[in-house]
């Protein structure tokens, strides 16, 4: 199934509408499988294999929306299972991406493409060449990682008004 940006989201109203269309199309077609991953894969890989991990999702994402000239860029980090019921695999690092609208940058998630909160983020970049999870040079072995992420209260600003943490206002809001 070929898709040109151009044409398949033309007809959405331009900014946040064809962001999250473009998401609701990656999160459609592309399946999630760790067996597909290549340290080379290129969003051309992935819209042809049609399947993809985190990583992948970001770039063909980020791709359609440079495609359309919606500043767009990606993210690496950490995803628990923190608002969400807990899986039966063991969470991971993760990527997402955001965009520039309204004068701000946005969080979406094509793999996931629901709000989530918990979300740790380790860098932004271009793309997963500028921020990947591990670079490293010889053997390596991971023998621990934890990460917990909770659902925190609203903070009372000075003047009694109640603010969100700053994670949960920029997924939320």
């Amino acid at each position: 199934m070929p898709i040109a940006s151009g044409s398949t989201f033309a007809a959405v109203p331009a900014g946040w509408g064809q962001v999250q269309a473009i998401c609701d199309w990656v999160h459609e077609h592309i399946r999630f499988d760790y067996d597909a991953v290549t340290p080379e894969k290129s969003a051309g890989d992935t819209l042809r294999d049609r399947a993809a991990v985190c990583r992948d999702f970001a770039h063909l994402a980020i791709t359609l929306c440079r495609c359309l000239n919606i500043p767009a860029r990606y993210c690496t980090g950490y995803l628990g299972y923190t608002g969400i019921p807990v899986g039966e695999v063991p969470v991971d690092f993760s990527a997402w991406f955001e965009v520039f609208l309204e004068n701000r940058w946005h969080i979406f998630d094509a793999r996931h493409n629901i709000p989530r909160c918990g979300r740790v983020l380790i860098a932004r970049g271009r793309d997963a060449a500028d921020v990947p999870f591990l670079r490293s040079f010889g053997e390596h072995e991971l023998v621990g990682f934890a990460v917990t992420t909770e659902i925190v209260a609203a903070v009372p600003e000075p003047g009694g008004i109640a603010k969100e943490e700053p994670a949960a206002s920029q997924l939320l809001g």
